[in-house]
């Protein structure tokens, strides 16, 4: 189910650029040749799917100080057997990752993006990660989980200073997709 799900949302997304729509067509190819391709078994890459927590104003999104990797990133992983959506999975990585309630998510990615991952677990294979916008409510008290040395909210215009270009990227799509107070 989730399998074709994750190829129904990304054969109907309206990609923004070419390098985004090269990246839909690679995802959509390595899903039509590994029926596992959701899953951190699939090497040399599997699909994950990440949240960019953004506040109800749409100015702040809630970074996480990743554990493994000891940069900011948005929320997110790896898809579990329960997940039936792409969305519901970055839904749940979310709400799991921050402990805020309330959350909603956009029903067709923001970005996509596909990176190396050099630590921890999946180190040496490649996420393809869907990366989808997230609107908290007025309820903005996060937990910090266990995969996480710290969460904080930034501007969505003034990320840290080390965040990695694909998050930065990230924000200033969302900044074009939130309303704005």
């Amino acid at each position: 189910m989730l399998h074709g799900d994750a190829v129904a949302v990304l054969a109907g997304w309206s990609a923004p650029d070419s390098e985004q729509e090269e990246l839909q067509r690679h995802y959509l190819r390595h899903l039509r040749e590994h029926a596992d391709g959701m899953w951190r078994t699939c090497r040399p890459e599997h699909v994950t799917a990440s949240a960019l927590v953004v506040d109800a104003t749409g100015e702040k999104t809630l970074l996480t100080l990743h554990k493994t990797v000891g940069r900011w990133l948005q929320l997110g992983g790896h898809c579990e057997p329960g997940d039936t959506t792409l969305a519901g999975a970055a839904l749940r990585e979310a709400t799991e990752e921050s402990g805020l309630t309330g959350l909603t998510v956009s029903p067709q990615p923001l970005q996509l993006s596909r990176h190396l991952l050099e630590a921890g677990g999946c180190a040496g294979a490649y996420h393809l990660d869907v990366q989808f916008l997230v609107t908290a409510t007025t309820n903005t008290q996060y937990v910090v989980s266990d995969e996480s040395d710290d969460l904080a909210w930034y501007p969505l215009d003034a990320l840290p200073p080390d965040t990695d270009a694909s998050v930065q990227a990230l924000a200033a799509r969302a900044l074009q997709h939130t309303p704005q107070a």
